[in-house]
């Protein structure tokens, strides 16, 4: 038989809340570690009285029960873990571990029991629920009934605040069953009552969170916050940890008490008490305890009379009557020389804290962090300026803490500080100036990203190379269309008999008026291309090579079915994340494997690439050649047309002597361009005809004008 027993994220069922943590049975006792608080249980074996093994929401549950009347209850087991500890009782704490079921019927009515600091609510023999007396923050009675409050359980989304037991009058004489179970109640019940003197009072003091002038008075098991508007009873039992810290100016002192439960006001819960203190202000306290009272009770620690600074007497009387060590900054110094750092912290400006198990920020919302819940700390750059950067924690649970605004000058500092605590720095490879190569680090936390990327570029080398293969042949046909002097070109030879029938007209405003379409006819030429110009380019051919994947899309292909069978259910984001990790974290022999074949496929895509484009060129390059040819018969024939209908036309106009007139009122302008035209125009008519025709007299010009 083993001597120790380990079970790793067994629940703890501590004031309703269910934090998870670890569970050792060894034979000396056995010990919880809580996860979240980091609070420790031990029991010693010879304190336990008795063992219960029973079915729970969660599984199956141990209770324990010590002799001094306190209870431990563990939830989380599995069913077959009952056999191990029973034996492991037996052999090492000689206790049975007895089974016991709870009480399914629904009942109503029933029998209250206390045993320790249980109350117990049973039918029959079996109990149906069970209310740790220490839970309790109120206990009222009124007529036959009783009132049971709670405190607040801020780890729960929904808290059981109060509970009402109706107690029915009994014949007895002299008791009073509603006012004995109110005492039953209250001899266990974490109910502060202020009563007798306090030991000491400290006045006017000023704290931060929650914020105000307290007088803070120090009774022997808890703390009373005195302020004009609330009062806050604090018990020890509920104190965690005590922290002193100078403040950056070196004259005035932070002194912080981590509370679980928080206290409460309204809505708002105070996880931390913060006080303030000046490094001047100095006190003399008197103890409202004798001399041998006070030496028996703090065995030293304390004095009937005491005199120093402010923050140093409620520091040790503090220290003394919790009994927790007071916690201070370690052997961290800024590039000022304080032991802290200023930064942001959501909206409010404060300090940040390297201790030597944690950090802990002040003062709004004061945040308290240990090494050990830290998954990572990241050093980021400032998002609005270059002379600060932010300083990011995310723990193992998924918070992530950001801590802005750091000056520049701090940087060195607190990466050595992280260094040498060994926290897990996401970006370390930045500060050690270590040769990044780019097959270390491209798949690291966005592999899905790259892939995305590299696929993106690919793409963008087939269209450039398809742009420029289309270059070569309808690529030419879009780049005349826009040439500026061809296009001058065929307006003046579509349009010319209009322009020479306006040359010999004396009519400026027939001159305007020639003109007008010929601009019309241009902007129709200059869109007509344009519309075509995408066609190019449209789509993508069906029989160009396809592109080569990337070797992480390789491998995921691959893998993907196995993926979805080690993960029955799962989403397609959450397949590609999943994906994303078993790439990151697969080494560097098995990723070379899918990098060859990634270099074979990029190499045999090149290849049929080259074959493509060579054929696809001959190919684009014969059918733009017979478009070219096409086009230009037509152009001609619709010249010829054009250039017989303005012949006749010349030729059945009268003659006018208005011909001389017209040419004594053109300017120079309208004669070199109307005029170079028409010649030109006329040059070609001859030659494609083969007829001279006679220059028209000035009637046929004028009835052509008309």
């Amino acid at each position: 038989m083993a001597d120790t027993l380990e079970f790793n994220e067994i629940y703890q069922e501590v004031k309703g809340s269910m934090n998870d943590g670890r569970l050792r049975l060894s034979r000396q006792g056995v010990i919880f570690k809580n996860s979240k608080t980091g609070k420790v249980d031990n029991i010693q074996a010879s304190e336990l009285a008795e063992g219960v093994w029973r079915r729970v929401a969660l599984g199956h549950g141990l209770k324990l029960l010590t002799k001094n009347g306190h209870v431990y209850k563990y939830d989380g087991f599995r069913e077959s873990e009952f056999d191990k500890l029973s034996d492991f009782f037996k052999a090492h704490y000689r206790l049975e571990l007895a089974e016991k079921d709870l009480c399914v019927k629904g009942w109503n009515w029933g029998t209250v029991r206390f045993g320790g600091q249980l109350l117990s609510f049973d039918i029959g023999e079996q109990p149906v629920f069970e209310i740790p007396l220490s839970n309790v923050s109120q206990c009222t009675t009124g007529k036959n009934e009783v009132t049971l409050e709670f405190h607040q359980n801020d780890d729960a989304e929904v808290s059981l605040m109060e509970v009402r037991f109706y107690v029915p009058p009994t014949q007895e004489d002299g008791v009073d069953p509603v006012e004995a179970f109110a005492q039953n109640v209250l001899s266990k019940a974490d109910v502060i009552q202020a009563t007798g003197d306090a030991i000491c009072i400290f006045r006017e003091l000023q704290c931060l969170t929650p914020r105000g002038r307290y007088d803070i008075r120090i009774y022997p098991t808890f703390l009373h916050l005195h302020g004009k508007t609330f009062d806050y009873k604090i018990p020890y039992t509920t104190v965690l940890r005590l922290f002193l810290l100078p403040h950056k100016d070196q004259r005035q002192m932070f002194f912080v008490i981590s509370l679980d439960p928080p206290i409460k006001q309204g809505q708002t819960r105070y996880h931390f008490l913060i006080l303030l203190f000046s490094k001047d202000e100095d006190i003399s306290l008197t103890l409202n305890m004798n001399e041998e009272e006070v030496e028996k009770r703090f065995e030293g620690r304390l004095t009937k009379n005491m005199s120093g600074s402010l923050y140093e007497m409620v520091s040790r009387v503090m220290k003394a009557l919790v009994n927790r060590k007071i916690t201070v900054p370690g052997n961290f110094q800024g590039h000022s020389g304080a032991q802290c750092i200023t930064c942001s912290y959501k909206a409010s400006s404060g300090l940040l804290y390297p201790l030597e198990r944690g950090f802990i920020y002040v003062h709004k919302p004061p945040v308290h962090i240990r090494f050990d819940e830290i998954s990572f700390v990241n050093f980021a750059r400032g998002t609005t300026t270059t002379r600060s950067f932010d300083f990011e924690i995310e723990t193992k649970q998924g918070t992530q803490y950001t801590f802005s605004s750091i000056e520049r000058e701090e940087y060195g500092k607190l990466f050595d500080f992280v260094n040498a605590k060994k926290l897990n720095i996401k970006n370390r490879g930045l500060k050690e100036g270590m040769k990044q190569s780019y097959d270390e680090y491209a798949d690291s936390d966005e592999d899905q990203h790259d892939a995305y990327l590299e696929r993106m570029k690919e793409e963008g080398k087939i269209r450039e190379e398809n742009a420029n293969d289309s270059s070569d042949g309808s690529g030419e046909e879009t780049d005349e269309s826009f040439n500026p002097g061809e296009e001058d070109d065929d307006v003046a030879e579509e349009f010319d008999s209009n322009a020479s029938a306006s040359s010999s007209s004396g009519d400026g405003d027939s001159d305007r008026d020639e003109k007008k379409p010929a601009k019309k006819a241009k902007i129709v030429k200059d869109r007509k291309p344009r519309k075509k110009q995408p066609e190019s380019k449209k789509g993508k051919d069906p029989n160009a090579p396809k592109r080569p994947m990337s070797a992480y899309m390789l491998w995921l292909n691959a893998n993907r079915e196995k993926i979805k069978s080690d993960h029955p259910g799962i989403s397609i984001t959450d397949l590609s994340k999943k994906a994303g990790e078993l790439w990151k974290a697969m080494s560097k022999d098995k990723k070379e494997e899918w990098d060859r074949k990634a270099e074979d496929a990029r190499r045999d895509y090149e290849k049929a690439m080259k074959e493509y484009s060579v054929g696809s060129k001959s190919e684009s390059s014969k059918t733009e050649r017979s478009k070219k040819k096409k086009k230009k018969q037509e152009k001609q024939m619709k010249g010829k047309v054009e250039k017989k209908g303005a012949t006749s036309k010349s030729l059945s106009s009268t003659k006018s002597p208005a011909k001389n007139m017209s040419e004594s009122f053109k300017s120079k302008e309208f004669v070199s361009s109307d005029e170079s035209s028409s010649g030109e125009s006329k040059k070609e008519d001859s030659e494609e005809e083969g007829v001279a025709s006679p220059p028209p007299s000035s009637e046929e010009s004028a009835s052509g004008s008309d």
